[in-house]
């Protein structure tokens, strides 16, 4: 099992926030803040001790907010230097991020300058969330001069902090019912020189796919016209779950039409009866009868049995090809049945689809019993 990632945040993670700020705060009572901070904190998963942390910081820092941010500020340490976030210890301003947010919603300007130096060091896309609701128009002006910033952290946060359904922080509502000024955003940065921005565009439209279809596919479609590898790749990866859902408009745009004379032969699934942490393979023959070239993307959908009994589909890539006219092809694919907290596996009998293009073509079944079947000698 891996270890809980609020064994990396520990009160050492206080402590040295404490010594930041003294460095350039010699009025900071750093034994009253450590106090306050630790109250219970070992009971408190990452981000609820991330919080405890910001609201300390609420009650020790000087409460005008606008002199407390320009001790933050000063008490930062020196800016990424890489275009990526990576390991934990850029997680030491996450209490920073929750501060913003919490005490400094009436102050735009000595935020916006807080979330500047701030996402360069770690992200903002958190508490920009805040302004985004609280001064739509303010901050979209701010974020719309930040995409053409020299540092490519700014320009990320231009797209990671207005995804409508950002995983780890509040929707936008008003994003999800009117995407237009986000879209705007996003046209700014479609072709941004670095993969780390470009990557934050896909996931945002992705996000914007899931409550306006239409929306997705009308710039994805734009976007592909002369579009470079790069852009392409993006316009890919913002129709990645537009694919698994198996949508027509998606594929289309990828150029994976309607298949005609494709057909499935020879399915094999092993072993037909597995146990939970086991794996399972699957084989099968794909033939062209057809008299032309075929663009092909082949998937696995497999129906997943949940504690409830009811069955949930997840799609798997298999292969993406071009088959020429009365040639087939073997394919193969193993999929782990180890349990995962984002997957976990369930007794009982499980459909096997293979899609075509995105539509079904050929079925199977296999079998997930609790425990592994040892021989008895």
């Amino acid at each position: 099992m891996a270890e809980p990632l609020k064994n990396y945040y520990g009160p050492d993670v206080p402590a040295r926030i404490a010594r930041m700020i003294k460095d350039v705060d010699s009025a900071f009572d750093e034994d009253a803040f450590l106090a306050d901070a630790l109250d219970g904190y070992q009971a408190l998963e990452l981000t609820p001790r991330a919080r405890q942390i910001a609201q300390a910081l609420g009650r020790h820092l000087p409460q005008d907010y606008e002199q407390a941010i320009e001790i933050l500020i000063a008490s930062l340490g020196p800016k990424l230097q890489v275009a990526e976030l990576t390991g934990m210890d850029v997680f030491v301003y996450l209490p920073h991020v929750f501060f913003v947010a919490k005490f400094g919603v009436d102050h735009f300007e000595a935020s916006m300058r807080a979330q500047y130096e701030l996402t360069q060091r770690f992200s903002a896309e958190y508490s920009i969330r805040v302004f985004l609701e609280r001064y739509p128009q303010q901050t979209l002006g701010r974020l719309r001069e930040w995409a053409f910033d020299s540092n490519v952290h700014v320009r990320r946060l231009v797209s990671e902090g207005t995804r409508p359904r950002l995983p780890w922080a509040p929707r936008l509502p008003a994003f999800q019912d009117d995407p237009r000024p986000v879209l705007e955003l996003l046209d700014l940065l479609k072709d941004d020189a670095e993969l780390y921005v470009r990557r934050s565009v896909a996931n945002n439209l992705n996000d914007i796919g899931k409550d306006n279809p239409t929306a997705l596919f009308e710039t994805c479609r734009r976007w592909m016209r002369d579009a470079s590898p790069q852009r392409s790749w993006l316009v890919r990866h913002a129709l990645r779950s537009a694919v698994k859902r198996g949508e027509p408009e998606a594929l289309e745009i990828l150029g994976f039409l309607p298949a005609t004379g494709i057909h499935v032969r020879e399915v094999h699934i092993a072993p037909a009866v597995a146990s939970i942490g086991d794996s399972v393979t699957f084989t099968l023959e794909l033939s062209n009868d057809g008299s032309a070239m075929q663009q092909l993307l082949i998937e696995l959908r497999v129906h997943f049995v949940k504690a409830n009994g009811r069955p949930s589909p997840k799609v798997f890539a298999l292969k993406e090809l071009e088959l020429r006219p009365h040639r087939s092809v073997q394919l193969t694919k193993t999929i782990s049945l180890a349990q995962h907290t984002t997957r976990t596996h369930y007794p009982g009998q499980h459909r096997v689809e293979v899609l075509v293009n995105g539509r079904p073509s050929a079925t199977g079944v296999f079998d997930i019993v609790a425990e592994s079947r040892i021989p008895t000698s």
